[in-house]
């Protein structure tokens, strides 16, 4: 392990759960949800049941769970509210852990550099099309 000063580690926390609204889940391996916390409200997720179907009050982690001693990554996914976030998804022996973090940001300068690629592509199609004719 790395060894990284505690005022770093302080840091990084700090910055992980106010900056890009850190919030967890933990579901054991039979889909129930066992625990969560972090700021969970800030992409609308209120009313969670302890117990109940993970799949069933998450819509969006439907069919992802339970994990095979694995970890899955998903940027950049749009949820209700607008919200883009990045979906990180690791075992452990307690279960299945799901980390949420606001990549807004992220969505909002990388959108405008996507959207230039898209109409490049699309002025090379029609250059294509005019010069074969």
């Amino acid at each position: 392990m790395l060894d990284i000063p505690t005022p770093v580690v302080n840091y990084i926390l700090s910055f992980l759960i106010e900056a890009r609204s850190l919030a967890y889940l933990l579901v054991k391996k039979d889909g129930c949800l066992l625990a969560w916390g972090g700021k969970l409200a800030a992409y609308g997720i209120t009313n969670l049941c302890k117990g109940e179907n993970i799949g069933e009050q998450i819509f969006f982690l439907e069919g992802l769970l339970p994990l095979d001693d694995a970890y899955l990554f998903l940027p950049l996914i749009k949820i209700e509210h607008g919200i883009c976030i990045d979906i990180h998804i690791f075992s452990s022996q307690e279960g299945d852990w799901v980390l949420l973090l606001d990549s807004t940001r992220d969505e909002n300068y990388l959108s405008p550099i996507q959207q230039k690629t898209n109409d490049h592509s699309l002025l090379q199609e029609k250059l294509t099309k005019i010069k074969n004719q």
